[in-house]
């Protein structure tokens, strides 16, 4: 795996679209779980996926998973929830930074780019808004990160769209 900028990350896939359908994965790393978001065919809309139980352990395993669902679902890359926070460091990048050089070590990912995409309280958005519906916890936890994956994801797409329209009229 290899990292990119965010809107290099969406040009490289625009021309990949011509070899055939490209979709992103969005990933929301959490200390147990990690949410997951696709884009549709257009890479326009983020839908929730699913969640993946994280372990340090695993990690060949998460690797494992993460071939699957790029060939299952013609992915060309990833959009991680980074959380950007410039006035200090913020321990929740730390374990996101390693998440990402763990499974890039694991070699299995090649060819696959990624980007970081600020996170900004998605998971938080989120839990305030199920909070009315009353889910066990375990239940509830995994939709925050689902839905976190998707806020993050979305956040990323309306961006690069916008950006590129933009750069089409100019």
């Amino acid at each position: 795996m290899k990292y990119v900028k965010p809107l290099a990350l969406f040009h490289e896939l625009m021309k990949a679209k011509a070899q055939g359908e490209r979709r992103l994965l969005g990933l929301d790393v959490g200390g147990k779980y990690v949410g997951l978001a696709i884009s549709d065919q257009c890479n326009e809309i983020a839908s929730p996926l699913s969640v993946l139980l994280r372990k340090k352990s695993n990690i060949d395993l998460m690797a494992d998973d993460f071939q699957s669902l790029t060939s299952e679902l013609s992915l060309a890359g990833f959009v991680v929830g980074y959380p950007f926070d410039r006035l200090r460091s913020a321990p929740d990048a730390v374990q996101v930074k390693v998440f990402i050089d763990d499974l890039c070590k694991t070699g299995k990912l090649e060819g696959l780019k990624y980007t970081y995409w600020d996170e900004c309280f998605t998971s938080k958005n989120v839990e305030l808004l199920i909070k009315p519906l009353a889910l066990c916890p375990t239940q509830a936890k995994t939709m925050i990160d689902k839905f976190a994956a998707v806020g993050i994801l979305q956040g990323y797409l309306d961006y690069v769209n916008r950006e590129t329209k933009m750069e089409e009229t100019e």
